[in-house]
């Protein structure tokens, strides 16, 4: 697929590298004041019109990665994804956050908190994995629920990738700096630049700038070549995993266990939400559903597989670290090394800060590279300017929507502080989660112009007790995590809803090659499950995720709202007023 333009009686192609209003604008909405002025008026109309809409897999499969004007390469295997979940995966939340949070809200108990969100995350993989079969395209979870439950919710679900995509990448660049300076031996923030702005902002990072400008770099090139440097750096990064849980486990002291929850449950929950972060990456192998050679059979293997033992090695480095040295004594920005320090494997530091360096580098890239697939396939939607939709023809990368990952990213890293960041990545990452959990369900349960009204109604009943009960269950942890009189309400609406589901619903759909198991049951859990963690969060993560959100609002009723209703009813013109253009269709020049 290509991009042509006619001169006359030529065939002009059309350079990769251009800037005109009709690459960022071609919306008949804003081609004048006055054509963006009559939109406005009619927003409520569009708005009603965009809420209900929802896209099918045919036009996510096959008409929207036409926009990208050439293909992605289609050059990884099951090989490649497995890897690229260790390299997605293993980083800022292994060897930051679990110091951090071992020392500020669960103790030795940090391993529950990573065996609660392993399964939370365990169950949102097999979503991800069952629609990243069924729909291999580049969009991940907004082309998912831009199908399921229609166009809104997939806008707030992409500010939202958005958000993670800029926020995630700066924790880890930011995380880059902190190990950085623990390798050379310096003291904490020695490397970072020191100013009078508000606390939690007042530690510029330069090098974490630099940081993400090489790793997008790397991802603009090549996709192939990303995965064999990701492969390198993760074989390297699991050697030296390896070494620290055997090295901790040899200089474990078990009287450093205890006590257990010094906490309580309540910091157990309130560090599971925050190490979630941890497992986040996940969702970036799905993204390359269309640079994989069979979708099918790989995808399933690549995701499953790595997180399965990620999450087995995530448990046992969350428990070597307390029983090495007390929770009290922890060094929240290097934990491990520092621990290393205290039983005496000072040279062990360095070991441990090299690995979490390409753990973390290896996070950037592949984050790079997912986060940019989600921005392309956003942008052919046209819920973001098309302009960064656009595939190189040689790279077979989006290169636009790479620098549109990284430049805010850079801008963040530079300012943020990594508890700052990480509250706020969670809110996003597990409102993603749950909305995927809830979309699997409407797949399952309904087809349009098939499923029954009386049946539609029904589903939308269910759900709401399911949603319902479950931010029941989380209101009322928060308010009296020691009380049970709330959950004898809750916790038995939870499971009538999901019984009613499963008896008095048919499903009207099954999954042509893999599918989740025991539905509506693991996927009525892991809503479940990502709104309590959610509610285990601090307030200040919801206030700025509420801010982020009306930022959002604000922008699609100015922008979103009217690029994707022009869009969609020049989708539904009839044929004959369309242009043909299949004729004129090649590759374009770099």
């Amino acid at each position: 697929m290509g991009s042509m333009g006619v001169v006359g009686e030529e065939v002009q192609p059309r350079s990769y590298w251009r800037w005109s209003k009709q690459d960022f604008l071609p919306e008949e909405s804003f081609q004048s004041w006055s054509t963006y002025r009559t939109a406005l008026s009619q927003t409520g109309y569009r708005f009603k019109n965009r809420l209900i809409s929802r896209s099918d897999d045919n036009n996510e499969i096959g008409e929207l990665p036409k926009r990208s004007e050439n293909d992605m390469k289609r050059c990884l295997t099951w090989w490649d994804l497995i890897w690229f979940g260790f390299g997605s995966v293993i980083g800022a939340g292994i060897f930051v956050l679990t110091g951090q949070e071992t020392h500020d809200h669960a103790g030795p108990a940090i391993v529950l908190s990573y065996v609660a969100s392993g399964v939370s995350a365990m169950l949102s993989v097999l979503c991800y994995t069952e629609f990243s079969v069924e729909v291999p395209v580049a969009g991940g979870a907004f082309a998912y629920l831009r199908i399921e439950l229609g166009d809104f919710i997939a806008f707030i679900t992409a500010g939202n990738i958005l958000l993670e995509g800029f926020v995630g990448s700066a924790a880890v660049a930011r995380s880059w700096t902190s190990y950085f300076t623990s390798l050379l031996n310096r003291p904490s923030n020695s490397l970072r630049i020191h100013t009078n702005l508000t606390e939690g902002f007042n530690l510029l990072d330069p090098i974490a700038v630099a940081v993400l400008t090489i790793a997008a770099t790397i991802a603009m090139i090549s996709t192939k070549k990303t995965s064999y440097l990701n492969w390198i750096a993760s074989v390297v990064n699991n050697v030296l995993i390896l070494f620290v849980i055997i090295a901790a486990f040899i200089h474990a002291n078990p009287s450093n266990m205890k006590p257990f929850f010094p906490f309580g449950a309540k910091g157990v929950f309130q560090a599971s939400a925050i190490v979630y972060f941890a497992y986040g990456g996940f969702d970036n192998i799905a993204t390359m559903a269309e640079e994989t050679k069979n979708p099918s059979r790989d995808i399933p293997i690549g995701l499953i597989g790595s997180m399965s033992i990620i999450t087995v090695v995530y448990c046992l480095m969350a428990v070597s670290l307390p029983m090495m040295q007390k929770y009290t004594d922890i060094d929240r920005n290097a934990a491990y090394s520092v621990a290393f320090q205290s039983v005496g494997m000072t040279w062990a530091k360095y070991l441990v800060a090299l690995g979490a360096l390409k753990g973390m580098t290896t996070v950037l890239l592949v984050g790079t590279l997912g986060q940019a697939r989600y921005i392309t396939h956003i942008a052919r939607a046209h819920m973001i300017p098309p302009w960064f939709a656009l595939v190189h023809p040689k790279t077979g990368t989006p290169i636009n929507a790479t620098v549109l990952i990284v430049i805010p990213s850079a801008c963040i890293a530079l300012f943020s502080s990594l508890d700052v960041l990480a509250g706020l990545l969670s809110v996003s990452t597990l409102f993603i989660f749950m909305m995927m959990a809830v979309a699997l369900l409407v797949r399952r349960y309904y087809v349009r112009e098939i499923t029954p009204q009386q049946h539609l109604l029904k589903l939308v009943i269910f759900l709401l007790i399911i949603i319902a009960s479950s931010m029941g269950t989380s209101a009322y942890w928060g308010l009296n995590p020691n009380g049970w009189v709330g959950y004898v309400v809750t916790v038995p609406l939870w499971f009538f809803g999901t019984l009613a589901m499963a008896v008095f619903l048919p499903q009207q759909r099954s999954p042509k090659v893999w599918g989740v198991p025991l539905v509506p049951w693991l996927p009525s859990l892991s809503i479940a499950t990502n709104i309590f963690l959610m509610g285990s969060l601090g307030y200040k993560a919801f206030e700025r995720f509420g801010i982020c959100t009306v930022v959002m609002l604000i922008y699609y009723v100015f922008f979103g709202l009217h690029a994707t209703y022009d869009m969609a009813h020049k989708q539904d013109e009839p044929e004959s007023l369309k242009v043909d253009d299949s004729n004129i269709r090649e590759k374009a020049e770099p």
